[in-house]
C-alpha cells in the first residue's frame, strides 16, 4: 500500500510563507548605502536630520526582536560620541573657518616654528562652532545609516547571498558585523542580571566587572563558531587548474584598479572622458574574475533568499535618493552647502526634501518580519 502524504503543519507552511515573502539582506544595504551617500553630499542640518528621521521612522517599523537589531541605538550613540568630539576639537584646537562673531578666548598654549598652522586655544567664533557642527553632523549621518543596515539585515542570511568567490571574506565580515551587536545583548544582559541581585551596573567599578564576563562570553562564542565551521566542513576547496587560478587573480585584480581608476576619473573635471567606459570595463572584469573565483567553491544554498520586486523597490528607493541629491548638487550646491561666512540660517530646499522622503518606502513596500 502507498503511504498517503500528510499535508504540512500549518506551522511549517507560516515559515515557508514568511521566507519566501521575507525581503533580500542585501536591499536593506543598498538603500541605506544609498542614503548613506546622499548624506555625503550636503551638509545642510536640516537635510541631514530628515535623512536620520527617515532611517528612524523605517527601523521603528520593521526591525525585530533579534541581536542585531539592537545595533541601531549604540549606532546613534556613537554618531552623538563623534558630534561631539568633532565640536570639542573646534573648541580646543581651532577651526580654518575664519570669523568675526567670538564666543570666548581660551588661553593659547604656545607652540614651535615648525608647528605653523596648528593652534592650541584661543579664540572660539560662531563660525567656527557652525561649521564643526555642520561637518559632524554629516558624519553622524553616515554612522546613523550604515547602523539602520546593521540593524535590519539579517548578516546570517546576507552571508548565504554572497557568490561563492567572495564567500571566505564575507564570513570574517559577517563576524565582525555580528561581533558588535552581540556585545551589546551580553552587556544589557549582565547590567540586568545585577540589576536584579542589587549590585551597581554604572560606573568605572560596574564597567570593570561587567567587562570580564562579556569578553569570556564572545572568546567562548568565538571558539564555537570555528568549532561548527570545521564541524560542516568550511574552507574546502575545488581543484582547479594552475591557468584558471592566475586569469581569476588578474581580472579580479585588474578590475578592481579598473573601477577605482573609472570612479576617479567621473570625480574629476579631467577625466569625464575616459571615466565611465574604463569603469564599465573594470566592472565587467571584476565581475568575470568573480564567477571564475566561484568555481573553486564546494558550498551549496539552502533555500537561497529570492531578489524579488519588493527588494528591488527597495534598492530603487535609496538609489533614487543618492542619485537625485547629485543631480541637484550639480544644479544647486549653495542650497546644500549652507554657508557659515557670514553666518546664516539653513532653509530647507524643497526638491531635495522631497527626494529624501523616497527612502520612507521600504516601510511601505517591504514585509514585516516576525520579530
Amino acid at each position: 500500500m502507498s503511504e498517503v502524504s500528510r499535508p504540512a503543519a500549518p506551522g511549517a507552511q507560516a515559515s515557508r510563507a514568511q521566507r519566501r515573502n521575507a525581503l533580500h539582506p542585501g536591499a536593506w544595504w543598498l538603500w541605506s548605502l544609498g542614503l548613506a551617500t546622499a548624506a555625503s553630499r550636503t551638509t545642510n542640518p536640516l537635510l541631514l536630520g530628515l535623512l536620520i528621521a527617515v532611517t528612524g521612522y523605517v527601523i521603528a517599523t520593521h526591525r525585530t526582536q533579534s541581536p542585531w537589531s539592537r545595533s541601531y541605538t549604540a549606532f546613534v550613540k556613537l554618531a552623538l560620541a563623534v558630534l561631539a568630539i568633532r565640536l570639542v576639537f573646534a573648541v580646543f584646537l581651532g577651526s580654518p573657518i575664519p570669523g568675526t562673531h567670538t564666543l570666548v578666548t581660551l588661553p593659547e598654549l604656545p607652540l614651535p616654528d615648525w608647528a605653523q598652522g596648528i593652534r592650541i586655544g584661543g579664540r572660539v567664533t560662531a563660525e567656527g562652532l557652525v561649521f564643526a557642527l555642520y561637518d559632524g553632523l554629516k558624519l553622524a549621518t553616515l554612522l546613523i545609516c550604515v547602523g539602520a543596515a546593521n540593524a535590519l539585515a539579517n548578516p546570517a542570511r546576507l552571508l548565504k547571498s554572497l557568490p561563492g568567490a567572495l564567500y571566505e571574506a564575507g564570513v570574517a565580515v559577517v563576524v565582525a558585523l555580528t561581533f558588535a551587536p552581540n556585545l551589546i545583548a551580553d552587556v544589557q544582559r549582565l547590567r540586568a542580571a545585577r540589576r536584579l541581585r542589587g549590585r551597581p551596573d554604572k560606573g568605572i567599578r560596574g564597567l570593570l566587572q561587567v567587562g570580564l564576563p562579556v569578553l569570556e562570553g564572545a572568546l567562548e562564542r568565538s571558539v564555537a563558531l570555528a568549532a561548527a565551521m570545521d564541524a560542516r566542513g568550511y574552507g574546502r576547496s575545488a581543484e582547479v587548474a594552475p591557468a584558471v587560478r592566475r586569469t581569476t587573480a588578474v581580472l579580479t585584480l585588474g578590475g578592481l584598479v579598473g573601477v577605482c581608476a573609472g570612479t576617479y576619473g567621473l570625480l574629476t573635471a579631467e577625466g569625464g572622458t575616459y571615466g565611465l567606459p574604463v569603469l564599465l570595463a573594470g566592472l565587467g572584469a571584476a565581475l568575470a574574475g568573480l564567477w571564475l573565483g566561484g568555481r573553486r567553491s564546494l558550498r551549496t544554498r539552502y533555500r537561497p533568499d529570492v531578489w524579488g520586486v519588493r527588494a528591488w523597490l527597495v534598492a530603487a528607493s535609496g538609489a533614487g535618493v543618492a542619485a537625485l541629491l547629485i543631480l541637484y548638487a550639480a544644479y544647486d550646491s549653495a542650497a546644500l552647502h549652507p554657508g557659515v561666512v557670514p553666518l546664516t540660517s539653513p532653509t530647507l530646499p524643497l526638491w531635495p526634501a522631497a527626494a529624501i522622503l523616497l527612502g520612507l518606502a521600504p516601510s511601505f513596500i517591504a514585509p514585516k518580519e516576525p520579530s
